[in-house]
């Protein structure tokens, strides 16, 4: 699987003992992201057995505390520990000062550089890429300024069909790679053999969105559409409809609606109001919209196609 994701936290602005602030790991296609750093993070990295090491580029959504009071110490965390390559942040403007007054007025001296990549746009853009992954930010509607945060595979090579290229003696070891990228063979005597008949349709690529925190925002779904695992704040139930809008807050019927639309393949609903003592009542709302919706767990880790969950490690 390319595609694994372990929620850290998932509560609301108030730790509690079974559930710290807003914090996930992503990796995808190799490659590790953090997601919101709530305060706590870097104890529920230990508790997950992450490698601190693996972690460059960190994502924001806001600057509400339960969102990024955890990140100072896990950059303090990451000197010790002796890091030197660049850590890459992405986050609202305002997040570089927020940082570096931090780590002035401590004295801190990082052993890396970090690299801010503030945003400020309210329009969907690209902000990374590389040879197997995009992120693009999904413009949220809270009381400040957030994003959330689409996570996509670019598709996979196609796959030898090594008993049909065996037919053609003609192909060679260095003909491979163009084969895997689509291409179709020409022989010495100008026939042409096509792509279909000498590979295989490539692996799934996976995606995943992050949305929290947020009012109801029906145009995120086409930014989204068909999304694999769709993680979307669930803060009130409908009944609190009123208290959802005047906090910018969505309701767990809400968030359904917005997976339906997407025609997501899995909702986790997350960032519940403490008011809530059990979390059922968030099911029983949205699985009548969108049946495949569940709940997250600390310390749990969700793939597309899989639901495992790791329960909550104790200390």
């Amino acid at each position: 699987m390319s595609l694994k994701l372990t929620i850290l936290g998932f509560n609301s602005a108030i730790p509690k003992k079974r559930s710290a602030p807003t914090a996930q790991l992503l990796e995808i296609a190799n490659r590790h992201f953090l997601i919101d750093c709530g305060e706590g993070t870097q104890v529920q990295l230990r508790k997950a057995k992450a490698k601190f090491s693996k972690i460059n580029h960190i994502f924001i959504s806001h600057l509400h505390g339960d969102h990024v009071f955890g990140l100072i110490g896990l950059i303090s965390t990451l000197q010790l520990l002796g890091k030197e390559t660049p850590l890459y942040i992405f986050g609202p403007k305002g997040i570089q000062d927020f940082i570096l007054n931090q780590l002035k007025h401590t004295q801190a001296r990082c052993t890396f550089d970090i690299v801010f990549e503030e945003l400020e746009n309210k329009k969907t853009e690209k902000i990374f890429e590389d040879d197997k992954v995009e992120v693009h930010t999904i413009p949220l509607n809270h009381r400040i300024y957030t994003n959330g945060y689409l996570f996509k595979e670019k598709p996979k090579k196609r796959k030898l069909n090594i008993d049909a290229v065996k037919n053609h003696p003609e192909i060679q070891v260095c003909d491979y790679e163009n084969l895997k990228c689509g291409k179709d063979f020409q022989s010495e005597n100008g026939t042409t053999i096509s792509n279909a008949e000498l590979t295989l349709e490539p692996e799934k690529s996976f995606s995943y969105a992050f949305c929290s925190d947020t009012r109801f925002k029906p145009d995120i779904v086409p930014i989204i559409k068909n999304v694999d695992i769709l993680y979307h704040e669930a803060t009130f139930l409908s009944d609190l409809q009123e208290m959802a809008d005047y906090t910018g807050h969505s309701t767990a019927k809400e968030a359904a609606m917005i997976a339906k639309e997407a025609n997501a393949g899995k909702l986790i609903l997350g960032h519940f109001s403490n008011r809530y003592k059990d979390l059922n009542v968030m099911l029983d709302e949205a699985k009548p919209i969108f049946e495949n919706t569940i709940l997250p767990t600390q310390l749990g880790v969700y793939e597309p196609e899989i639901h495992a969950i790791k329960m909550d490690i104790k200390t």
